[in-house]
């Protein structure tokens, strides 16, 4: 990866609707180099995919929280069964699994405190090898969806 290509890159996370024209444009590079460019960042992974940011409170989820998660075993199987719970409950719009105690972190996005404590009760709860839940309530996102310094 070169220059031409981390400036392709770099268009790309601030608009990534941009046409090859337009994009070719504002690094300086012939529409045809450019294209071959973008499908081989592409084809490499590097792009994975494209997608609208939307904004959260414009659509009803006025509620955050980050979950911490701690099982009890540390297991392939109990690892592999949480994860899989996790990727079917849609709130939880981040996932990470951590070092150390806690286990894993989630953010978790509801319309409100009543949804929350229902998702909490109902499903959070009731994950496959939970051995303890510790909630925190997000005052205030500073930084979502940060471009990548590249």
């Amino acid at each position: 990866m070169d220059k031409i290509d981390r400036k392709i890159l770099a268009e790309l996370q601030i608009d990534g609707r941009l046409s090859v024209t337009d994009l070719s444009e504002r690094i300086g590079l012939s529409l045809s180099p450019c294209h071959r460019r973008v499908r081989a960042l592409e084809q490499s992974g590097v792009i994975r995919h494209y997608r609208a940011h939307l904004d959260p409170a414009m659509l009803g989820f006025n509620f955050s929280a980050i979950v911490f998660v701690t099982l009890r075993e540390g297991d392939r199987q109990a690892v592999a069964a949480f994860e899989a719970a996790v990727v079917e409950i849609p709130q939880i719009v981040q996932a990470q699994r951590l070092f150390g105690d806690p286990d894993y972190l989630l953010n978790v996005l509801t319309q409100d405190l009543t949804a929350f404590q229902k998702l909490y009760d109902e499903q959070l709860s009731g994950m496959p090898g939970v051995q303890r839940l510790t909630s925190t309530l997000v005052m205030k996102t500073i930084i979502q969806d940060r471009s990548l310094p590249i």
